[in-house]
């Protein structure tokens, strides 16, 4: 039997100890959601412009922030009952901040979809359009001229960097 590589099982998040342990997690956890909210609004409102390219270029930032969000959260998760018998307050606080960045994120998510569906109809149609004019107009035995067989249409190539 062929050697199955084994993944590694990473280390669990270290457990809170102390209130300031858990204080400073808080306060590390809210800075990252402040400053993912912030690229994410940033990169919504440029898909919303049409400035793809910008946008673009906040995907590397995006990603290292959303790495480092849940980090945090696992962190937290895994402290959860210490953390509601010392910190309630901070945790609800924390959790309509949750909240809050959930529904930016859904606003990305939803921008980000329509983007797609706009650029994929537009793909879709140039496709449609140049079948149309590589294929000879002729006439079917119905007396109607044939749609193009999209079994022998050229294939659409275009480059993906924007």
């Amino acid at each position: 039997m062929p050697d199955v590589p084994q993944t590694q099982n990473p280390t669990p998040p270290r457990r809170l100890e102390t209130q300031a342990d858990a204080q400073t997690a808080i306060t590390q956890l809210t800075a990252i959601m402040d400053e993912l909210e912030a690229v994410v609004a940033q990169e919504t409102e440029l898909v919303r412009a049409g400035q793809l390219r910008n946008a673009t270029s906040l995907g590397v930032r995006k990603g290292e922030l959303s790495g480092s969000y849940f980090k945090a959260v696992e962190r937290l998760k895994a402290s959860n009952k210490f953390l509601l018998r010392t910190l309630p307050q901070e945790i609800g606080a924390l959790t309509q901040r949750h909240e809050f960045l959930q529904a930016v994120l859904k606003s990305n998510l939803v921008v980000l979809a329509t983007a797609h569906a706009v650029s994929e109809g537009i793909m879709r149609r140039l496709s449609g359009d140049l079948a149309r004019k590589a294929t000879p107009h002729v006439y079917g035995a119905s007396g109607r001229t044939t749609a193009p067989d999209p079994k022998r249409a050229q294939p659409l190539a275009f480059s993906r960097t924007l």
